[in-house]
């Protein structure tokens, strides 16, 4: 007959398992929050805002949404899209992505907030909610000095200056077994008289 605490010992670990097994099967959500600012001609600025939600679990999130509150109405206007959404479902492995446009009103350096994204597990009743990373800090309408036009080269030419010289070298290369040469040109003449 087996000891009682072989017993007990196997006991909680079925029922250590068991609690892990059920754990393991629920959403798991990761959400990234990505914001950049673009100069309009006019003077003014915008910040194009993207929001990424994966669900890295192995079950559906029901009644997803996400809140964006971190945009003052003084500081920013939304041009479009909203800070808010919702969606019926985001499946296992799934991904939703969420857009708005704001206009800058103010100057000055910004820190927006985590989003708040909450959802819904069929086993449990209380609302879920995941936070999305935070945006590093956006230094609105800020007097930034004109790119002069020979960094801009310098950049272009870092970026694309090896692609351009390898592209340059095949063309030579074709070329030059394209074309006769001038010296077989002038024999293939001498051949005919």
């Amino acid at each position: 007959m087996a000891p009682p605490t072989l017993i007990f010992g196997l006991l909680a670990l079925l029922l250590v398992s068991s609690s892990l097994g059920s754990s393991v099967d629920a959403p798991f959500i990761l959400a990234h929050k990505k914001a950049s600012l673009t100069r309009l001609k006019s003077g003014a600025e915008r910040v194009s805002v993207s929001i990424d939600i994966y669900n890295q679990g192995s079950s559906t999130a029901y009644d997803v949404s996400l809140t964006d509150g971190s945009w003052p109405e003084n500081v920013f206007d939304v041009v479009s899209g909203n800070t808010s959404m919702s969606w019926e479902r985001l499946d296992a492995g799934g991904l939703l992505t969420h857009s708005f446009e704001l206009e800058a009103k103010a100057k000055g350096l910004f820190y927006s907030a985590p989003a708040v994204i909450t959802f819904r597990i069929p086993t449990k009743a209380v609302l879920q909610e995941a936070y999305s990373t935070p945006i590093l800090p956006l230094d609105v309408l800020a007097d930034r000095p004109p790119e002069k036009k020979f960094e801009w080269a310098k950049r272009l030419l870092a970026k694309y200056g090896s692609l351009v010289s390898v592209i340059s070298i095949m063309v030579l290369f074709v070329y030059l077994i394209s074309t006769p040469s001038k010296s077989s040109a002038a024999k293939g003449s001498k051949k005919k008289r």
